[in-house]
């Protein structure tokens, strides 16, 4: 598009940016790979996206599975859509059935079937292939099926993860999990065969069914009598009832660009309420990996979560709505809330960890897709139904139990999401697909690399590869070891409670982006893929 990058890059990085006309980017290389075989085969970007959600199911479980929830924008090569795949609460979920339960809580339990909301992923997946796919269903989760039986070595990062857990006695103690994660009684090791045979018949079945099987079928009512013989709540009139729902994605524009992302129940508006925030200041005269610069992003980010805490729920229980929360007036008085030499507490909530991955495809054609799929926190739940290696996700988790909170659990609702699938587009023409996966760190991660992209013209590998900070709390950052000493310094003496954690995994989220070159007559984008995982941009 119109803008003019810096193709060198000041930070040290093991990637390159990958140019081609047809891109699958995504945090695991066999996932990647699984998507360009749809393209060889003459499918499209959303054939591609599939067939790499299907293959990360496996390649990546300590971040998703076949029980995850997943949220898409995809250009379709004329106009832009939205598809929420999050599920609903079961209907006997309320604050009564869990205060009966657990007694007083204020949030439905981390772990077990009493965290798991129907899962939305293979719903999307459906979705998206009925309306935009070109390929049969069943193809394209072959490359997956072939990955499940034949197995994978597991890689460094995704075997770090794996291993973490293994060592946590609240997943380990959930039913079906050490049956189906640790059959060695340990997590594999680095290099070490993976198989997950028992996922291969859900695929399978999934494929053969174009999903029915999952929500109203044999493996629907597996789940069904699981959750029942463990204290769960969740029936198959909960799974059949479950439709993704097609919306059109919230926008807002900064400095010539117009961001979009998937409205609430999801955080994507933490992100556009930042850089709302941040048009008010001159970002372009700071340095861009100085002190200043990054202060102001920390506080934008500070209140934009404030109001996204406060506000965002399940869409028809918003008391506020996504446009006043967008409104550019409003924004820029909260702006002037800032003060550019001192940090300050805006009373955001504190921000929960997550397991999430993330991908993008495009191809020849035009055809741009942003997709993010989830378990939440790590392996989610914990919960897996071992026969089918269906694991399953903690959305429910994301609910509170205060009935005069707009996020109060209640039958068939959503809860707060953190998953947020990001787009970028100009004068009405895409320009990127990207995300930044890992819990609240989503529309920081937003933020900090739009910014480097459209302030700084950084290309989108050295945004991807340059330093990032996450807030937590109050006045309290982290920030990554690779941070100019500098800015730390900088940061603390303007208040910030700084803390340099080496581990980036979930502290500071891994990015995929897909930049559209835009040659007169000649779909051509340039991509990137975080260093923090295992994954790569492939391009044909």
């Amino acid at each position: 598009m119109s803008q003019t990058f810096d193709w060198t890059s000041a930070y040290p990085s093991i990637r390159m940016p990958m140019f081609g006309r047809n891109v699958v980017a995504t945090s695991h290389a066999l996932a990647a790979q699984a998507g360009m075989r749809m393209l060889w085969k003459g499918g499209n970007a959303v054939d591609a996206a599939i067939a790499t959600a299907a293959a990360k199911t496996l390649t990546e479980p300590c971040s998703n599975g076949l029980g995850s929830d997943a949220f898409c924008i995809l250009w379709d090569g004329q106009e832009l859509h939205g598809l929420n795949a999050s599920g609903g609460a079961p209907a006997a979920w309320t604050p009564d059935y869990f205060a009966r339960k657990y007694g007083p809580a204020t949030r439905p339990p981390m772990r077990g079937w009493d965290s798991v909301t129907v899962p939305g992923a293979v719903g999307a997946w459906v979705a998206l292939s009925e309306r935009f796919g070109k390929l049969p269903f069943a193809d394209l989760l072959e490359p997956a099926i072939e990955i499940a039986e034949r197995g994978y070595l597991a890689p460094i990062v995704v075997q770090q993860k794996w291993a973490a857990a293994a060592a946590v006695p609240d997943l380990v103690c959930q039913p079906g999990f050490s049956e189906f994660f640790l059959p060695r009684g340990r997590a594999p090791d680095v290099g070490e065969l993976v198989t997950l045979k028992a996922a291969a018949r859900t695929l399978r079945a999934i494929a053969e069914t174009k999903g029915k099987a999952f929500y109203e079928g044999e493996i629907a009512e597996a789940m069904a009598r699981h959750a029942g013989a463990n204290g769960g709540a969740m029936t198959v009139a909960d799974l059949s009832a479950y439709r993704p729902e097609w919306v059109t994605p919230t926008r807002k524009d900064y400095r010539g660009y117009t961001l979009h992302e998937i409205p609430p129940n999801g955080q994507g508006i933490a992100a556009q309420i930042a850089l709302g925030i941040l048009e008010s200041f001159d970002l372009d005269g700071m340095a861009v990996d100085g002190a200043e610069a990054q202060h102001l992003q920390i506080e934008a980010m500070k209140l934009a979560f404030a109001d996204t805490y406060a506000h965002v729920a399940d869409g028809p229980a918003m008391r506020v709505s996504p446009e006043a929360m967008l409104d550019d007036a409003y924004l820029a008085s909260r702006a002037k809330l800032i003060d550019p030499r001192r940090a300050q507490d805006f009373g955001a909530g504190n921000p929960v960890r997550g397991g999430t991955i993330y991908l993008t495809a495009a191809d020849e054609s035009g055809m741009m897709v942003s997709f993010i799929q989830s378990n939440f926190m790590g392996f989610g739940s914990g919960v897996v139904v071992p026969e089918w290696g269906l694991s399953l996700q903690n959305r429910g988790y994301g609910f509170v139990l205060d009935e005069a909170s707009p996020n109060c659990v209640a039958p068939g609702k959503r809860p707060f999401h953190t998953i947020i699938p990001g787009f970028l587009t100009q004068g009405g023409a895409p320009v990127m697909s990207f995300g930044v996966m890992g819990g609240n760190m989503q529309p920081q991660g937003h933020v900090q690399t739009l910014v480097r992209m459209i302030d700084h013209a950084q290309n989108p590998q050295a945004a991807c590869d340059a330093p990032r900070w996450r807030f937590n709390q109050g006045l309290e950052i982290n920030a990554e070891s690779a941070m100019p000493a500098d800015t730390l310094d900088g940061l603390v003496a303007r208040g910030h409670r700084v803390a340099v954690i080496r581990d980036s995994y979930q502290d500071f989220g891994a990015g995929q982006f897909i930049w559209r070159m835009g040659d007169p007559g000649v779909e051509g984008y340039a991509a990137a893929s975080d260093p923090r995982r295992d994954g790569q941009a492939v391009v044909w």
